[in-house]
């Protein structure tokens, strides 16, 4: 299928051109005639299969020209980049449309997003915190929304927005169409929507966990921490193909003490990007790193999902993810659209539990490849990676008392007492006295 076979408009057609698209992918085949039927829709589908068009195409296919100040269309994400990269595909798309789009989050100038809120919009893409420190203001009244998306919900709900979920839905029409867009299908998203949608049309095209044909899996078997960024630095060292290599890391933390650890060897060529940074450093990490001037980018999960990075040649994970979603949503970053990718793990020993949790979800072993005969092996291990001894006590060893006399022993000088007697016999002068008797005084009789 192509998309001119889809009831699509001229202005989108002709912006689907300019981008080169051709070929519908099929979540977005199978999602288009739904969504525009106005039902309720759950969208399954792998990460990097085009979930953003899904629901976008039919959305501004539908879009219509009003001069109301109140939003129409309101599409919820969890991070800020997702917010960014959601507004550039909508700008893309509506080249050749009269459509007015904000985007709000967190970390920026509120007043600013009041000011645009308050001239008008059609569509507002927005993270959960900040669009209900909006609508606490007052400004943004959302009594016009007709229709709610829902974008990579269950990453929403691991990062704690079901609250503001939940508030958000409650103040919203109850007259609307809903849609929801994910990689997974977890509990928390089922109960969510047994709770607040009926009548929903599930439309799955790939099974959670099946891997993608043209990305190239493997793993090196480590010892320790130190180990890994001595074989990170001479698979960058001696592989020139790696040119753009998105590097993930568990923590924050550690995303600082890698890069301050390799950046030394490669100058120029590596960036990093969490959370804790800025909003300005983080959009310019990733756009430099999009731009090819960085080679190199260490992260956490925060750009696992659902961003459109083009052309990364190499997904490393440093850690091994923690669950097997994530790490089919990091792998997801390379080997986009139709083109080849790799993706190479680093497994501890106490990582290998995460392994056989991924090869069970795609039910498929990941290759171990033999760590290369050049690599500095390193002795020294991390806190968490030392070895703890649970017995580091002998508690069945009798302890002895240094100069020990036993149970009796004579008694220091200061805590020896002699019985001096009363004040008496300490001081002569306070003699004992007797005691003078009280004398008892009878009542007085009287004769009746």
């Amino acid at each position: 299928m192509i998309f001119e076979e889809l009831n699509l408009s001229n202005s989108l057609l002709k912006a689907l051109a300019d981008q080169k698209f051709v070929n519908p992918t099929p979540i977005q085949e199978k999602a288009f005639p739904v969504v525009m039927s106005g039902k309720d829709v759950i969208g399954i589908a792998q990460t990097g299969t085009g979930k953003t068009l899904a629901y976008l195409l039919p959305i501004l296919r539908q879009h219509t020209f009003s001069k109301q100040k109140d939003p129409r269309i309101l599409i919820l994400v969890p991070t800020r980049e997702l917010v960014i990269q959601v507004l550039e595909e909508i700008r893309k798309l509506t080249t050749y449309m009269s459509v007015r789009v904000v985007g709000v989050y967190g970390g920026t100038n509120i007043n600013n997003q009041k000011q645009l809120l308050y001239d008008g919009l059609d569509i507002l893409v927005a993270t959960p915190g900040r669009l209900v420190d909006l609508s606490m203001t007052g400004l943004l009244r959302m009594k016009s929304i007709q229709k709610l998306v829902i974008d990579e919900v269950d990453e929403m709900l691991n990062l704690g927005f079901r609250p503001q979920l939940i508030s958000l839905m409650e103040i919203i029409p109850a007259k609307r169409q809903n849609l929801m867009f994910s990689a997974t299908l977890t509990e928390d998203v089922s109960r969510l929507i047994s709770d607040f949608f009926s009548n929903t049309c599930k439309i799955e095209v790939a099974a959670h966990g099946t891997p993608i044909e043209k990305i190239t899996q493997l793993v090196y078997h480590v010892p320790n921490y130190f180990t890994k960024v001595n074989l990170l630095e001479l698979l960058l060292a001696e592989n020139e193909e790696y040119s753009r290599v998105l590097v993930f890391v568990s923590t924050k933390k550690t995303a600082d003490r890698l890069f301050e650890t390799i950046d030394a060897k490669f100058p120029g060529q590596i960036g990093v990007l969490h959370s804790n940074k800025s909003q300005n450093f983080r959009i310019n990490a990733l756009k430099q790193f999009e731009e090819g001037i960085y080679r190199i980018l260490v992260t956490t999960d925060l750009i696992a999902r659902g961003l459109d990075i083009s052309d990364v040649t190499h997904v490393i994970n440093f850690e091994m993810a923690e669950t097997a979603g994530d790490y089919i949503n990091r792998m997801g970053r390379t080997g986009r659209a139709d083109k080849a990718g790799a993706v190479i793990s680093f497994v501890t020993e106490k990582e290998k539990a995460y392994q056989i949790e991924v090869e069970a979800l795609m039910k498929r072993p990941v290759p171990v490849e033999p760590l290369p005969a050049n690599l500095v092996i390193s002795g020294v291990f991390t806190e968490k990676e030392s070895p703890t001894n649970l017995f580091d006590k002998n508690y069945h060893k009798s302890y002895s008392l240094k100069d020990s006399q036993g149970a009796f022993h004579e008694k220091k000088e200061k805590n020896k007492k002699v019985n001096l007697g009363g004040p008496g016999t300490r001081n002569p002068k306070f003699g004992k006295q007797k005691k003078q008797p009280v004398p008892i005084i009878k009542p007085p009789k009287f004769k009746f």
